[in-house]
């Protein structure tokens, strides 16, 4: 808000307000008794009560005397007396808990409005407001009310309605037995009930209608466009197990959009795995389903949730026409020139409850927008910023990359590195690179199946709602990765053909940036002999933490494993220096690892064995191809370090 504006100004006076509300209750439940200053209370009996436009509004008949001294009962209706129309906001209505013939005293500053042809005043600004109990009778008649259900008539008036929008022939809300809402809500069991709730279709009716507070009698029927999972609090900390990146705590996520175009984000209550986000968005996308016992968690816009309305941005406009509030359901809408939302609400489900019903058996609804499929090579043409983007690839290498420590030495705020690439790229001769780097931050969530699987072997996984923006691919929140095709994603006329040969890297140019993979070939023209080490490892799981065997000294100990390592492997690592004609005036720097190849096992063995080799003797010697990879690029010194890789 601006400094000094209005609305900073009337934030301030709502806060105020609030508080000598709060504080004035406080101040009469312990004092136990009616405020003794009589000065401009207005006293009166309730006789009629009903709700509209979430006002409680209240048929009143004014009593000249007080009513301190008589009971509900006792306190008579004169002819005379002259009648009101009092107003009672919902949460003043929901701390009085009034029916029909209590006794309100309504403290100032209340106001009275004179409305033009009508005779009947109407009180406003009733906040001080308190409900009079005078026996012991009343007390019992109200625990006795409390546990009953009393439905008070609700007017439905919309503002179509209101401004004569709508169309002569369509017929206005009937008042039925379907338009009562309970002031004691109680609490289904069965989302699709309908016989005791209403369905309505309009997110934003509901919100206004009901409120913050919760939806107790009503429903909400809409269509699932997204399921994914976000992190719980617990959710950023991440364990490292080997090589395995494991997530956990999440909640299930729901992007729903109602029949008018509006979003919202559904948030379950209770945390879960991400292992079944896949049957679950098989199972729920493009599906309907009803909203019942939500509350409102935040009312977020663009500004404040860039994140989630770039995935609302990728699904608009609407596929199908949409309702638009005022004119005839049966009309056809333009969806072209529809402005995107600037809004949307969080909503989350309270305690104890059944609160989404989906049809499965149900077909995909006309609204629903699948994720449009790419190839890689067009999203990398892609001029916009932050667009969403869902595509297949085949993951090449995996890379970790510890961000921040926690305290414990086993977890870790981590984000991983996926280079992937498709047959788009691979075929491409020039300008585009072969392989392309994705980053997968903390705040995505991964289920165990994903990471295992890339642990082991390459796998094609389908990258869903993806973040493309300043030359880079980001899986952020809301993005979900799978293992298997689903069968409503549509390919938008990509080519996503199957890789037919093997896999081709880019060699290392003056083009080539940090973070990257490249295949590198060279000549020796120094080796770093202080970086020369050895070490052995487990021949089974690699393991390169070997322990003497407690009952053998002589022989090593797997404690992954449990068991006795008869044949170790030996893993080496040196830092040899390359001339490439590719970059003839940089110092190309390699970091290699154990015997990948047979040419630089053997070098590494003679620099290592306790044979009298010169390092003289070994220099001059040809190195290619590697793959490596690209640690940083500097110019100042001129210098690329990488590091030997072995792919998938």
């Amino acid at each position: 808000l601006c400094r000094g504006g209005l609305a900073e100004r009337l934030c301030r006076l709502q806060n105020r307000e609030r508080s000598a509300i709060s504080f004035w209750r406080h101040q009469c439940i312990s004092d136990a008794k009616i405020p003794s200053d009589k000065s401009g209370v207005l006293i009166v009996k309730i006789l009629e009560m009903f709700e509209e436009c979430t006002i409680q509004v209240a048929i009143c008949q004014q009593l000249e005397q007080s009513a301190a001294m008589l009971s509900s009962g006792d306190a008579v209706v004169n002819a005379g007396e002259p009648i009101l129309k009092v107003l009672f906001a919902r949460e003043t209505a929901a701390h009085l808990k009034s029916r029909p013939q209590d006794v309100i005293h309504i403290y100032p500053p209340w106001q009275k409005l004179l409305l033009k042809n009508a005779d009947v005043p109407v009180i406003m600004n009733t906040y001080f407001s308190q409900k009079v109990l005078l026996s012991e009778h009343s007390e019992t008649t109200e625990k006795t009310y409390g546990l009953t259900k009393m439905l008070i008539r609700k007017n439905i008036t919309s503002l179509a309605q209101t401004f004569r929008l709508d169309d002569l022939n369509d017929e206005l809300c009937q008042e039925s037995s379907d338009n009562q809402v309970a002031c004691a809500p109680q609490i289904h069991n069965n989302c699709d009930s309908k016989e005791r709730s209403t369905v309505n279709d309009s997110l934003l009716e509901m919100v206004e209608s009901q409120g913050a507070v919760g939806w107790r009698e009503v429903q909400v029927r809409v269509v699932i466009q997204r399921v994914y999972c976000l992190p719980a609090r617990e959710g950023y900390r991440s364990h490292i197990q080997g090589n395995k990146p494991l997530r956990m705590f999440c909640r299930l996520c729901l992007l729903v959009q109602d029949a008018y175009g509006m979003f919202s984000e559904v948030q379950l209550q209770s945390p879960s795995s991400a292992d079944d986000i896949e049957q679950y968005c098989s199972r729920w996308e493009g599906k309907f389903c009803c909203l019942a016992g939500m509350k409102i968690l935040q009312r977020t816009t663009r500004g404040r949730a860039l994140g989630l309305f770039s995935l609302i941005d990728s699904l608009w406009p609407p596929v199908v026409p949409v309702k638009v509030p005022g004119q005839s359901q049966d009309s056809e809408m333009m969806t072209t020139n529809l402005t995107p939302p600037s809004f949307c609400y969080i909503l989350t489900a309270q305690s104890g409850e059944i609160h989404v019903e989906v049809d499965e058996e149900e077909q995909i609804s006309n609204l629903y927008q699948p994720p449009a499929v790419h190839a890689l090579k067009d999203i990398l043409q892609i001029d916009g910023c932050n667009e969403r983007c869902s595509f297949w690839a085949r993951v090449l290498y995996l890379r970790l990359q510890v961000i921040f420590p926690l305290s414990n030495e086993f977890h870790m705020l981590i984000e991983i590195w996926l280079f992937v690439t498709d047959s788009t790229l691979q075929n491409v001769v020039h300008m585009t690179p072969k392989v392309v780097a994705v980053s997968v931050a903390a705040s995505c969530v991964l289920g165990t199946e994903i990471t295992e699987a890339l642990s082991v072997a390459s796998q094609l996984v389908f990258f869903k709602d993806a973040l493309w923006g300043n030359g880079r691919i980001i899986c952020v929140e809301r993005t979900v990765l799978l293992l298997q095709k689903p069968l409503l994603y549509s390919a938008a006329g990509a080519d996503l053909s199957e890789l037919t040969g093997p896999v081709r890297l880019d060699e290392l140019d003056s083009t080539t940036q940090a973070n990257s993979v490249c295949a590198l070939r060279g000549t020796v023209v120094g080796v770093n002999e202080s970086t020369a080490f050895s070490w052995p490892a487990c021949d089974r799981c690699g393991n390169g933490k070997l322990e003497l065997c407690p009952q053998d000294r002589g022989l090593l100990y797997c404690n992954q494993c449990s068991e006795v390592v008869i044949s170790p492997v030996l893993k080496m690592q040196l830092e040899i220096f390359l001339s490439c004609p590719s970059r003839s005036q940089s110092i190309v720097k390699v970091k290699v690892w154990h015997k990948i190849s047979f040419g630089l096992f053997v070098l590494i063995n003679m620099l290592l064995s306790l044979q009298s080799y010169e390092v003289q003797s070994m220099l001059g010697k040809e190195v290619g191809l590697l793959n490596c990879y690209v640690h940083s690029v500097t110019s100042h010194p001129n210098c690329v370090a990488l590091e030997e890789i072995v792919l998938l």
